[in-house]
């Protein structure tokens, strides 16, 4: 399966805040803001209830029960490296909503199937029954 292109987000669903880091930086990430948690208001993203449905199984805990989908980024030492990895993941996040699974189309077996199971279980049955006790009559 193709990866899906990435989706274009609206600036007004998003909302971004600085707050303090762990991770990489050493005393840096004492002083400096650098992880970034952006939230994006789905219901500004004026999405399709099936696909709504797909990115709020998606999205599991990071969804608030506002319709808020929280991302926290904090991998990288600076803001703008950790903004963008952000935006890249709910982008993907998104974009992977948009993507319907295919239906699966239910088959049967063959009846040549379904006499040839039969005919093998006969088969290991007889084996079966060969194993009994030895009667001496």
């Amino acid at each position: 399966m193709s990866t899906p292109e990435p989706y274009l987000l609206p600036e007004e669903a998003l909302e971004e805040k600085f707050i303090a880091s762990s991770g990489p930086g050493g005393q840096n990430v004492n002083k400096v803001a650098t992880a970034v948690q952006l939230r994006c208001d789905v219901f500004k993203l004026g999405l399709a209830p099936p696909v709504y449905q797909r990115l709020k199984a998606l999205a599991g805990s990071r969804m608030t029960s506002e319709g808020e989908i929280v991302i926290t980024a904090r991998t990288h030492r600076t803001q703008e490296a950790n903004r963008e990895e952000a935006r890249a993941r709910l982008s993907e996040l998104i974009a992977k909503a948009h993507v319907r699974q295919a239906r699966r189309v239910k088959t049967k077996p063959s009846r040549a199937a379904k006499a040839k199971r039969v005919d093998e279980k006969k088969g290991r049955g007889a084996v079966k029954q060969g194993r009994g006790k030895v009667r001496l009559d």
